[in-house]
């Protein structure tokens, strides 16, 4: 792109008219040579600013954030010592006043007329930007054309959630150096924003224009009021489920109409914001991750997207990779995990196996047995080996009435057992897999109705979804948070004890 948004363009374009209050005080004195000194006074003509970045506060529909942005005029943006120092304070002020904080990169990276003192500040800022994360602090990046070196290795990189200008320059190896190490340019179309939200490294590419929007959205879901008490009806009786098979419900859950984890953000959520790939170069199409809200209640939203999901098409290690990141988001933003478990089962190939599908259920299952947030896991269709297991252990299950879960799809377990897949519906019965049996053997602890089938009454049954997950979280809410994670591993560790105890 040829044109370059400014750091007054920035604000102006997020933040409410007149809000804007400066934090910045006069840069440290560097002591630079003459010659740097030179370049110094030459930019601030040209830009009108004394620095590569701004800092300040301001509010974006009337609730208060923190801002820095980066002005790519003053020197490409670059950061040396005065510019990180600013960046950092700035960092902790907002930790200390307990504010959103808003960041837009723009840079060539670090500043070369300070050599390696420049090049080690980003571990300051990184730091920084760490700490404000843990005090369970937003932290959200626009990256602006370009964005490139050590501030897109560092506080580029570490936000909660990362969108881009479109066209915007995105990389971490500028294209000028590359060509002077290698004689050769770099590849075409690899260190654009597009290409980066396509291979997971981004969430979104959003223009200028439309960037205020987004940012009202996702603050109000990642830095919202309290959810106001909302009256739901009790979880219906186990009497009232109606009796059925297990193949009947293996039958029923793989029908092709049967709503999804799409239709309940589709129908019950009362705000969303999608989020894309694992931020490490990893995006799976089938499965879905999203901040959002259900019934004023916010949570992070990961689940298996039965749209995009077929026998052929199964989650593998980068979908498990995306699931942890999402853990680490509710975690981080100190909001409820909710978890849509609806899967074949984990991919069955040779790039799974290499790409360690495996270890990343595992680490799932860690990461999920021990979150320190609020959890609840919703089995909503085909609950199906390791892929299922690894979403399962929270807080919290529910199990839509035709929903179930097994270690091996029926047809699997009858060619393991038979050696053939005739005898498919009398292993899913003989398994247990039902979710009257699982609400009996404590694995669940509800189970959502379906009148008679979730795939006749979809709305009907995405609302039915909402306001079990809401009844769970307000309860949960309620518990004082040391006891949940004791109560979560009692769970798991008495589990089929019953009889023996």
């Amino acid at each position: 792109m040829s044109t370059r948004t400014s750091a007054a363009e920035i604000l102006d374009a997020v933040l409410d008219g007149g809000s804007f209050v400066s934090w910045d005080t006069t840069p440290l004195d560097v002591s630079p040579g003459p010659a740097y000194a030179a370049d110094l006074e030459a930019a601030r003509d040209k830009t009108g600013v004394d620095e590569s970045v701004l800092t300040g506060s301001g509010t974006v529909d009337g609730r208060r954030v923190a801002v820095i942005a980066c002005e790519f005029g003053f020197l490409a943006g670059s950061i040396g010592v005065a510019a990180a120092e600013r960046i950092v304070v700035a960092i902790e002020r907002a930790t200390a006043e307990k504010l959103p904080l808003i960041a837009s990169p723009t840079s060539g990276g670090t500043r070369m007329q300070e050599g390696t003192l420049a090049f080690v500040q980003m571990v300051k800022i990184a730091a920084a930007v760490t700490m404000h994360k843990q005090a369970g602090l937003p932290y959200l990046v626009y990256l602006r054309n370009p964005t490139t070196g050590g501030v897109f290795a560092s506080w580029g990189s570490l936000a909660h959630v990362t969108v881009a200008e479109p066209g915007a320059l995105i990389g971490f190896l500028g294209p000028r150096v590359y060509q002077a190490l290698y004689d050769k340019p770099f590849p075409e179309g690899v260190q654009t924003a597009e290409n980066l939200y396509r291979r997971g490294v981004i969430d979104g590419v959003v223009p200028v224009a439309n960037l205020r929007h987004l940012l009202v959205r996702i603050l109000r879901v990642v830095a919202g009021d309290a959810a106001r008490a909302v009256t739901l009806e009790p979880a219906p009786l186990v009497a009232d489920i109606e009796e059925r098979t297990a193949w009947q419900s293996v039958i029923s859950s793989r029908r092709p109409d049967r709503p999804g984890v799409r239709e309940l953000l589709e129908h019950a959520a009362t705000e969303q914001v999608p989020l894309s790939g694992t931020g490490q170069g990893e995006s799976d199409t089938t499965i879905l991750l999203s901040l959002c809200r259900f019934r004023g209640i916010a949570c992070v939203l990961f689940g298996n997207d039965r749209s995009s999901h077929s026998v052929t098409a199964t989650m593998g290690p980068g979908a498990l990779r995306e699931a942890r990141r999402g853990m680490r988001l509710a975690e981080e933003l100190s909001i409820p995990l909710v978890l849509v478990i609806d899967t074949f089962g984990a991919a069955l190939s040779k790039e799974a196996e290499e790409g360690g599908l495996a270890p990343e259920i595992a680490r799932c299952i860690s990461d999920l047995v021990t979150l320190d947030t609020p959890t609840v896991s919703v089995l909503l269709g085909q609950g199906t080996g390791g892929g299922a297991l690894a979403l399962l252990p929270a807080d919290r299950t529910l199990c839509a009435e035709n929903a179930w879960l097994a270690p091996l799809p029926p047809e699997g377990a009858s060619a393991i057992v038979h050696r053939d897949t005739s005898h498919a519906a009398d292993m899913a019965e003989s398994q247990g897999i039902r979710s009257v049996d699982l609400l009996r053997e404590g694995i669940v602890d509800a189970i959502i109705p379906e009148s008679p089938d979730a795939a006749t009454e979809p709305i009907d049954f995405s609302l039915r979804v909402a306001g079990a997950i809401v009844r769970e979280l307000q309860d949960l809410s309620q518990q004082i948070p040391g006891t949940r994670l004791t109560t979560r591993l009692s769970r798991y560790r008495t589990l089929g004890l019953r009889d023996q105890r």
